[in-house]
């Protein structure tokens, strides 16, 4: 059958196609053959196959940039492949070097496997296993049966590896261990950058040294600066305090940490815990900032403190040698505790002093008593309430009833607790009062006087009786007669909605 002219054209570009095509896949699958670079002794042997060789004696073979020692072999160039016994050493470039008893070689798919007491090297890096596998086309070898990896000052144990040969990348699975003079790595899996000596964790992680104890559930860690990133569950134990967060980047070297969301940090020494959502730690600075939903928690049984700020700052007082350390909280701070609650812009807290100052239009209760001053000094005996220091207008209001208010006001006052409840109160300059009288728990009647000093007594919280220690000016009124334009002194406010009645409260600003 004769095909019409412009058939036959298209037949013939089809073979020519056909043709180039087959030429390129023969050529990408050409097979370079397995030289025999030297034997002592040469011979067939049809015991093993068809046309295999037994080589005996000083055995080199080369294939590609591959040479490979041996004191024996089979060699079956039918199929490429080489089965070398006795003191096996393979070479590859100038970087590689395996070695082991046993080996089988394919030279068609490139995939050497190595047997007993095998040792690869390559560069600086040493793995020792007993069963490897190396794919020279993908540059890939693995094990199963348990190795160990040497850099430098680092060893590597795991159940299995592989490790990417051009990268020099090693994966470790099935309890891995990292072994280094400063630390240890305990982990399920673990990816090691040979060239950056960066180890990434993926699953529960263990770092152990001397100083600290880091656990994580990934992230990574780098060996020569002694840096580390650890993400999931995670927390760091140093000198006393635990550091908690989502994610933890740390400078062991320069001792500094950050943590970010859920950030918590424990001082067992102090009894202190500082929780936010982004966390600063400086080691050698002794210095921790939070900030973001910060709070601190002051443990003491049933008179536990919580302190919320925008942001709390824990240091080293740099005035006095030792442990004594300086907390300041700054901008919508309240606390609460028990037996007293505080609102404020700013606290400072010195632990030398056991004194807590409260600025910017700071409030505090005790019990029924509002106190409010434009600075307010607290200080703490044994972790008791001891006394307490309001300068310039110091204000001290109670509430009797719905409308009705005892209050004194002075220049500057101080007052003392007793088994952290208010006891005593001095008013020192410019001293005012307004005190209801009561009669059967029923108000009659009202007392306003000025006197420059005066004494306040108070039992259970509550005011029992006023003393004016110099000569008063007052007047007691009925209370029918009270004028209302009277009712209230200078600078009186009344603020208990902003007073923090449980721990949570202290979240809540006005």
């Amino acid at each position: 059958m004769i095909l019409p002219p412009h058939k036959r054209v298209i037949q013939t570009c089809l073979l020519m196609l056909s043709m180039l095509l087959s030429a390129h896949l023969l050529n990408g699958q050409k097979v370079t053959r397995i030289e025999i670079m030297n034997a002592e002794l040469t011979a067939y042997d049809q015991v093993i196959g068809k046309d295999a060789r037994k080589l005996l004696g000083d055995v080199r073979l080369k294939h590609e940039d591959v040479i490979m020692f041996c004191d024996s072999a089979y060699f079956y160039p039918s199929t490429g492949t080489v089965d070398a016994f006795s003191n096996v050493k393979i070479i590859q470039g100038d970087t590689l070097t395996l070695t082991g008893d046993l080996m089988h070689y394919n030279g068609k798919t490139k995939l050497v496997r190595v047997r007993k007491n095998v040792k690869l090297v390559n560069n600086e890096i040493t793995l020792l296993t007993d069963s490897l596998n190396y794919n020279r086309a993908t540059e890939i070898a693995y094990y199963m049966g348990g190795g160990i990896l040497t850099q430098k000052d680092n060893t590597l144990t795991s159940g299995r590896g592989r490790f990417f040969v051009d990268s020099e990348i090693f994966f470790f699975m099935d309890s891995v261990v990292v072994n280094n003079p400063d630390y240890t790595i305990y982990t399920d899996s673990l990816k090691y950058d040979t060239q950056t000596e960066i180890s990434y964790f993926y699953g529960p992680t263990e770092i152990i040294s001397d100083e600290r104890y880091i656990y994580c559930e990934n992230g990574w860690y780098d060996t020569q600066q002694d840096v580390s990133f650890v993400t999931d569950n995670v927390y760091l134990e140093e000198e006393g305090r635990t550091l908690r967060g989502d994610t933890l980047y740390y400078e062991a070297n320069e001792g500094f940490g950050r943590a970010n969301s859920n950030v918590e940090i424990i001082d067992t020494a102090e009894n202190m815990i500082l929780k936010g959502n982004y966390g600063l730690y400086y080691r050698d600075r002794d210095y921790i900032m939070v900030t973001d939903s910060a709070l601190m928690i002051q443990i003491d049984g049933p008179d536990t403190m919580y302190v919320h700020a925008d942001t709390l700052r824990s240091l080293q007082n740099p005035e006095i040698e030792g442990q004594s350390r300086i907390l300041k909280a700054y901008y919508r701070v309240k606390i609460y505790r028990p037996d007293i609650q505080v609102m404020c812009d700013s606290l400072v807290y010195v632990e030398a002093d056991s004194a807590f100052d409260f600025f910017g239009e700071p409030v505090l209760w005790s019990a029924e008593n509002q106190l409010t001053a434009s600075q307010i000094r607290v200080v703490m005996v044994n972790q008791q309430l001891h006394s307490m220091y309001l300068t310039r207008t110091a204000f001290v209001t109670s509430r009797k009833d719905s409308d009705k208010y005892d209050q004194m006001r002075g220049k500057e006052m101080t007052g003392f607790f007793t088994n952290n409840k208010l006891s005593k109160i001095l008013v020192t300059g410019n001293g005012q009062t307004i005190y209801y009288a009561e009669d059967q728990e029923i108000i009659v009647g009202a007392n306003k006087t000025e006197c420059s000093d005066l004494s306040i007594y108070l039992k259970d919280n509550k005011i029992s009786r006023v003393v004016y220690n110099t000569k008063p000016d007052g007047t007691y009124y009925p209370l029918k007669l009270f004028p209302t334009e009277e009712a209230y002194l200078s600078d009186f406010k009344w603020v208990e909605q902003w007073r923090p009645l449980n721990y949570l409260d202290v979240f809540r600003w006005k």
